[in-house]
């Protein structure tokens, strides 16, 4: 079995406050799952051990011993919600440390396998603590994360095209939050009075990262691709998704996202560079 793990962008998110009971912070954020996935490839084994391979560009950068995979297929084992054990084969194709999930993407997916996309929140609550505060994100292609435990699902879909730069820094994202000194106002979800893309992309334009801000202080490198994204002819908007570091713009299509692609892979060949649209 060969399953796609797709990536998120974050297009929005704001840092409300810092929780005693776990130290996570509190967070809110319009996203999107897209089209650039990870592949896994999984089969049944006769041994009494799981088998765990990355290959692809940013596999070398994985864990071997300690990573999302394993940590959920021993968690479904001992919920009793798998027996056998598998072989797992994961191509990495999403940049890693970048702030576009795709670790806990690849825990989501396998998770919606096992479990046939029927999953209790007691369950997901356990799992969250021990994959990551985003997974419940990747069980949803767009929505608004209201707060770590509840996510509003968009039931009016948008297309959206991106443009998406990472500038090869691996972002450590408990590094990142612990800079965070400033708290922003819990927003409500406001999304459901949007009827139509172009009062949903005007919507966004006046959003913001809080994240942001930092990565560009430690590294000014995303700061100037994020405005020169922006300066490219049908971009709606630019900005950084999750902690960082990939950079990423909306823009009108997916003609002028390439185009963009072209113009910018220029000035940065060494950069990875793609385009994508939400699913």
């Amino acid at each position: 079995m060969i399953l796609k793990s797709f990536s998120k962008i974050n297009l929005s998110l704001t840092v409300n406050r810092k929780l005693k009971k776990n130290r996570l912070h509190d967070i809110q954020s319009y996203f999107c799952l897209i089209n650039l996935y990870d592949l896994i490839k999984i089969r049944k084994i006769k041994g009494r051990k799981d088998t765990v391979k990355f290959q692809g560009k940013f596999a070398k950068f994985i864990k071997r011993k300690n990573n999302s995979i394993i940590e959920i297929l021993k968690i479904l084992r001992k919920k009793d919600l798998i027996s056998a054990y598998y072989s797992v084969l994961v191509n990495k194709r999403i940049p890693v440390f970048a702030g576009m999930g795709g670790g806990t993407s690849n825990a989501a997916c396998l998770i919606k396998y096992f479990t046939k996309k029927k999953i209790n929140k007691n369950l997901l609550n356990i799992l969250d603590k021990k994959i990551g505060s985003d997974l419940r994100l990747f069980f949803y292609e767009q929505g608004f994360l209201k707060n770590l435990k509840i996510i509003n699902n968009f039931r009016r879909k948008f297309r959206l095209y991106f443009l998406l730069v990472y500038p090869n820094i691996r972002c450590s994202t408990g590094y990142i939050y612990s800079k965070v000194k400033k708290y922003s106002t819990k927003s409500k979800y406001s999304f459901s009075k949007i009827k139509d893309k172009n009062k949903f992309i005007r919507f966004l334009i006046k959003k913001d990262n809080d994240l942001q801000s930092i990565v560009e202080n430690k590294y000014p490198i995303i700061k100037k691709l994020i405005i020169e994204i922006g300066q490219k002819k049908g971009c709606y908007f630019s900005r950084m998704t999750g902690s960082g570091s990939v950079c990423y713009g909306v823009f009108k299509s997916e003609k002028t996202a390439k185009a963009a692609l072209n113009r910018v892979k220029l000035k940065y060949p060494k950069y990875w560079l793609s385009v994508a649209k939400t699913i």
